[in-house]
């Protein structure tokens, strides 16, 4: 495995959290995967992703495409594409780096490709009621 780039730049953030949310993505109309134990992951040079336990993703809607890529900070992606279509909707790392070692066993999906409906954590937490 080459040496991930925190070597070379070490103060680059990639954030992971864990998240109680219930997060449903969908394509076409048709649901790819739902959970309620997802990451939140907060890239320092791109936007945020929601990464899905891969036992929650419906991978019998999806086929494995021949792409991958590398990425300096979480390591060789593979991508996923829905049956129905030639683009890619998700993508996982197989075997991340250390630093970012909670992606393992994730898949995360591109928001602009698929709808990602983020609902309430589970249980839900309410603080005291508001009182005037």
């Amino acid at each position: 495995m080459e040496q991930s780039g925190f070597t070379q730049w070490p103060d680059y953030r990639v954030t992971v959290q864990r998240v109680r949310n219930s997060i449903t993505v969908t394509h076409a109309g048709v649901t790819l995967a739902e959970s309620s134990s997802g990451l939140l992951v907060a890239e320092q040079d791109h936007g945020i992703v929601f990464y899905l336990p891969e036992d929650e993703v419906n991978f019998d809607l999806l086929v494995a495409d021949e792409h991958t890529s590398r990425c300096p900070f979480k390591g060789v992606a593979r991508y996923w594409r829905p049956v129905t279509s030639p683009d890619p909707v998700a993508w996982e790392y197989h075997d991340p780096y250390p630093e970012v070692a909670l992606l393992r066993g994730h898949v995360g999906f591109y928001q602009d490709r698929v709808s990602v409906e983020v609902g309430v954590a589970t249980p839900a937490i309410s603080g005291p009621p508001h009182r005037r």
